[in-house]
This record gives C-alpha cells, sequence and structure tokens, in this order.
C-alpha cells in the first residue's frame, strides 16, 4: 500500500458522495481517516444504491463505493458532550472536511475559527456546491442542480437532446477531487512552514473550469460552444460510428491519420475528393464524411476495426458500458479494482474502484473493508483517554 499520507489524520464530517470521495482518495494514499456520524442514521450514502437490502442494513452501494480504508464514529454535535469529544478527537487531527451548507458548522460552534483555537495548523476543507460566500451561498447543492447551472448539460446531448445531465454525477466528483487535490498540497506547505489552511471548494467552480475548452473556446475566441452530441467539433472524422457489429469512437484529426484511415477500410479515394481533400473541408462536411466510412466500416465489428486502425496508428477505441469495461483486459492487468471478501452486514464479497493512478513505491487502495456505522466509536475514545464508564455514559445520553 502507498503511504504518501501516513500519518496524517482526517476527519471526514461529510455525507454522500463529493466530501466521501475526497476522503477516499486520501484514504487510499495512507491517511487515517475518521469518519464522524450521526449516531442511528450516519451517512445518508448508507441508504443509496440500487440494493434495496443493503440500503436497509444501513451498506448501501453508494456508501460502499467512497468508504473503504475509514473509520466510523458516531458524535451528535448537537450535543455538549459529544462536541467535547469531537474537541479531543480533533486535537489528534491533521485535517478536517465538512461539506455542510456554509454556516452550520459556525452555528454548532465548530467553525474554522473555533476550530483553529483548539489546532492552530488545522487544514480545514469545507466542500459546497456555491462557496462560502456570493448570492448562493446557502442553496442546496445537488449534482444536478450544478450541472444545469455550471454549463456542462448545455454542452451534453446534441441539437436534439441538450440540454442533457451527464450520466454520472460529475459535479460532486470533480468537487471531490479539487478538494482532495487541495488538501494534499496545504499539507505540502504545512509541512515546510506549519501553517494550516481554510479551503473553500465550490462544486460549481470546480466542474466550470474542468469544461476545459468549452469555457476557452468563448472567454478567448468568442465562440459560445454548442452541443455536438457524439461529433468533435475540432476536426473531422472524429467521433462515433457505426460498424458491423458495436459502435466505435475513432479521432483521426491528423491529416495523415484520415489517409490511414481512408487506405485501412478500402476508400482510399476519399483522400482525393474535393469534398473532404482538406481539414476545414471535412468539418464542414463531416457527416457526408461519416456516410461514407459508416459504409466501408460496415464491414468488421467495432473491436476488429479498433485493434486494425490503432495497430497502424490512427486513434480508435471501442464504445462500451459499465459491466463491459470492468471486464477489459486493460483494467484486469492494471489492477483497478480491489475486492473484499468480508464486509460486515454484507452478504456478499464487494469489489471497489480504487485510485486512478499508479506509485512505483506501491499503488494506492483502502487498507480495509468500509466500516459499519459507529463500527470504531469505542476503540477510538479510548485511545483518546475515555474510560469504559465514560463511554457508556456518552451512550446513554446519546452524544455517541
Amino acid at each position: 500500500m502507498a503511504d504518501l499520507l501516513a500519518g496524517t489524520r482526517v476527519l471526514d464530517l461529510t455525507n454522500v458522495l463529493a466530501g466521501p470521495f475526497c476522503c477516499y482518495q486520501l484514504a487510499q494514499l495512507g491517511a487515517e481517516v475518521i469518519k464522524v456520524e450521526v449516531p442511528g442514521s450516519g451517512d445518508l450514502a448508507r441508504q443509496l444504491g440500487a440494493d434495496p437490502e443493503l440500503n436497509h442494513r444501513g451498506m448501501g452501494a453508494s456508501f460502499l463505493a467512497q468508504n473503504a480504508g475509514k473509520r466510523s464514529i458516531t458524535l451528535n454535535l448537537k450535543l455538549a458532550k459529544g462536541r467535547d469529544a469531537f474537541a479531543r478527537l480533533l486535537a489528534t487531527a491533521d485535517v478536517v472536511v465538512e461539506n455542510f451548507r456554509p454556516g452550520v458548522m459556525e452555528r454548532l460552534g465548530l467553525g474554522y475559527a473555533a476550530i483553529k483555537s483548539i489546532k492552530q495548523d488545522i487544514i480545514y476543507c469545507a466542500i459546497s456546491g456555491f462557496g462560502q460566500d456570493g448570492p448562493l451561498k446557502f442553496n442546496p447543492a445537488y449534482d444536478q442542480i450544478i450541472q444545469g447551472l455550471c454549463g456542462v448539460m448545455s454542452v451534453t446531448g446534441d441539437a436534439q437532446s441538450a440540454p442533457l445531465r451527464v450520466g454520472y454525477p460529475v459535479a460532486d466528483t470533480m468537487g471531490g477531487m479539487t478538494a482532495a487535490f487541495a488538501i494534499a498540497a496545504a499539507l505540502v506547505r504545512r509541512g515546510r512552514t506549519g501553517e494550516g489552511e481554510f479551503i473553500d471548494v465550490s462544486m460549481l467552480e470546480a466542474s466550470l473550469i474542468a469544461m476545459g475548452w468549452a469555457v476557452s473556446n468563448w472567454l478567448v475566441a468568442g465562440v459560445k460552444p454548442q452541443p455536438m452530441g457524439n461529433e468533435n467539433m475540432t476536426a473531422s472524422p472524429s467521433g462515433t460510428f457505426r460498424t458491423g457489429e458495436g459502435l466505435l469512437n475513432i479521432a483521426a484529426n491528423k491529416q495523415e491519420q484520415f489517409e490511414t484511415l481512408c487506405r485501412l477500410i478500402g476508400r482510399e479515394e476519399l483522400i482525393a475528393d474535393p469534398r473532404f481533400s482538406g481539414r476545414e473541408d471535412r468539418k464542414r462536411r463531416r457527416f457526408e464524411l461519416k456516410a461514407e466510412l459508416e459504409r466501408a466500416l460496415a464491414a468488421r465489428s467495432a473491436r476488429e476495426w479498433s485493434a486494425l486502425l490503432n495497430k497502424n496508428g490512427v486513434p480508435a477505441g471501442e464504445v462500451l458500458d459499465v459491466p463491459a469495461v470492468l471486464e477489459h483486459p486493460q483494467v484486469h492487468e492494471r489492477g483497478l479494482l480491489k475486492t473484499f471478501d468480508s464486509v460486515p452486514n454484507v452478504d456478499r464479497p464487494v469489489r471497489v474502484v480504487r485510485s486512478g493512478f499508479r506509485l512505483a513505491s506501491g499503488d494506492p487502495q483502502p487498507a480495509s473493508a468500509p466500516p459499519t456505522l459507529g463500527a470504531d466509536t469505542g476503540d477510538l475514545l479510548g485511545e483518546l483517554g475515555f474510560s469504559r464508564r465514560e463511554i457508556d455514559e456518552l451512550a446513554r445520553e446519546g452524544a455517541i
């Protein structure tokens, strides 16, 4: 296991996706992530996912996906004794991550100023839909709302289907990844100077900056991005094509790639065809060219064409669904999936995805299965010096 963040204690006060995804990335790098949950219910994601029985057990698929490698403690932060226990835990921590609406932590008496008074060099990361200021700061942060506001939906789909939601919670994911990156950077500086930091992550902004060319073409060139479905606005032939079996993405963006493509599919005459001879000609007549290519591509399957085109320097790839890509040899060889054969309250092995990068010193992966609600409460409180009698009293009063 990679231990780039070994010795770093992270308090994860987050729910559902953006925050838990952030802290999952940190856990895979060796950070000790302690999930601080509400007694009795915990993270809402425990009740979310495609399997109703797992949801009922508090181990929903949505929770399992983002919480391996963490420990769980239940604390009622609305009670003074719960806050006192949290303060003792905080004194041992390096990072706090929360994704409440702005102001919630302050009302609990646990805003950044209060937490900094307990741990001067704390790195505090607040993830919210819109950031800690601005006219929308108190609005609820739901992925689809953010997708619509940030412009992602306006460029997803084609002229008939747009605006269209991206098929996974991209705004939550980008918010979580941005937070993890910022926390890692703050830890580097703290190691050098001893300074803590307050990090304000806006899901709206994290998603907007991830749109890349769609934003820069407007800012720099004054060209408003349009939904183009599976077509690539920068080149042709570049997009999705029907084959004899399955769909194939082709990105013949360079002149030599276009010419090689034509030769490989047996349509060499298209190279000199005045309709398609120049780059801008092909862009203007992209759908005419697409029809010509698809007639030839019907001779073989997407898998066969993909192998042939890539072998000859033309970028191509099959269009796969989730089950197919998870079974792909490339994914298997890289070891993307981690399997836990035994998970409490779950009646089957649990497979989760690991991080999107590998390290020469050891690949990131979660060290333990996702925890049941409050599984580590007693152990953690004991580590903080609470006696058995004190722990029992906290339980009787509903503080844990």
